[in-house]
């Protein structure tokens, strides 16, 4: 049976080279996806591909790397830096990211929280990512629009959303908070991911493409690098989720592996949901056949119940056998709106992020993930 490509991680190039060089040392084949291949440093959301029997190995080399570890950040210190509850919605226009704006703008009303709507935007000339000598030809393929016109287009796209936005304020749709604009010059995620260690936001609420997008994945690839990077909550909104306000979301799943991470993970999702009055439900992510999962779930729920006495909180063991098959029939069955899990799951994570696997996974047009960082 032949051995099928999965992806591991999505980074800029200069990144995935690194860790393609790292994982090649290791003795594990490593593809690239995803490359310009007239200018590969400009390329954006590069998909490092290895084989599927590759990929324990490979995310326990990941996990013992300095280098693609996660910055840790004191909560403490954080909480010293800004007291302020800060909410960053990064957009391109489309209509899952407007999606996105309205439930981050509900989500701030809800919690007090100030807004940061961004937009990073790539210009056609990247003089300090083309040498000098190819500027002329790079230039010659576009449409000899010039910088200028590319600023005026997206400050005009802008201020389109900023009336939108205004005109929704006032009307009663949307809640009136605080917010502001900002424009980026750069690649998305490098913009997204330098502009959150500047703003210390508290939630990055992102869109992402559905299944009627050429590229059949779960996330996009701009979204999964800002998950991968960044150690902010991040809530991937897809394009055909049905609500505007996570208010009106009834059913949200946590994943967990009975670990101290998960314990750290669920006080940062319970800090988040807290304003609603959702249904939990706790489930397993391993579909092995054990016995224990019955009574580790069990023993975590009462866990969960005492330390927060008022949450409508439930447990269900996933079916035997195939993993995201057994996720997919729990989220069908329960009705899940939003599943949330912690990025120290990078199997699952990596397994979730393969387009072959997400061709399979209906659900994923309109279930939104909720991603933390926490740190054991």
């Amino acid at each position: 049976m032949e051995d099928k490509l999965v992806t591991l991680a999505i980074h800029t190039f200069e990144k995935a080279q690194i860790l393609k060089t790292m994982l090649e040392t290791e003795g594990i084949e490593v593809y690239l996806h995803n490359v310009n291949q007239i200018q590969p440093v400009v390329s954006a959301g590069v998909r490092v591909r290895i084989k599927e029997s590759d990929l324990p190995h490979a995310l326990r080399i990941i996990e013992d790397s300095k280098w693609f570890a996660q910055e840790t950040v004191s909560r403490q210190d954080e909480d010293k830096k800004d007291k302020k509850k800060k909410i960053l919605i990064p957009i391109d226009f489309s209509d899952y990211s407007i999606k996105a704006c309205e439930l981050g703008i509900n989500y701030a009303s809800k919690v007090g929280a100030d807004v940061m709507l961004m937009h990073a935007y790539f210009s056609p000339y990247f003089p300090s990512a083309i040498p000098l000598g190819d500027t002329l030809a790079y230039q010659s393929s576009e449409e000899r629009e010039t910088m200028q016109n590319v600023l005026k287009h997206v400050q005009n796209d802008m201020n389109d959303i900023h009336a939108s936005i205004e005109k929704k304020m006032n009307e009663g749709e949307l809640p009136k908070v605080k917010y502001d604009c900002i424009l980026r010059e750069g690649l998305p995620e490098d913009e997204i991911i330098s502009f959150s260690k500047e703003y210390h936001p508290t939630l990055i609420v992102m869109g992402t493409r559905g299944k009627s997008q050429k590229d059949m994945d779960l996330i996009g690839s701009v979204t999964g690098e800002v998950i991968e990077a960044n150690n902010v909550p991040v809530l991937a909104v897809p394009e055909n989720f049905p609500y505007n306000d996570l208010a009106k979301v009834q059913n949200v799943a946590f994943a967990t592996s009975f670990n101290q991470r998960d314990l750290l993970a669920f006080d940062e999702f319970m800090g988040i949901m807290k304003p609603y009055k959702n249904n939990i439900y706790i489930f397993n992510i391993s579909t092995s056949h054990d016995e224990w999962n019955e009574i580790r779930l069990s023993g975590v729920n009462q866990y969960f119940k005492k330390q927060y006495p008022e949450a409508d909180i439930t447990h269900q063991v996933l079916a035997d056998g195939d993993l995201l098959l057994a996720v997919e029939k729990f989220i069908l069955e329960n009705h899940i709106d939003v599943i949330a899990l912690s990025t120290y799951r990078r199997n699952i994570l990596a397994r979730m992020f393969n387009s072959s696997i997400a061709r399979r996974m209906l659900f994923h047009t309109d279930t939104s993930l909720l991603v933390m960082h926490a740190t054991a």
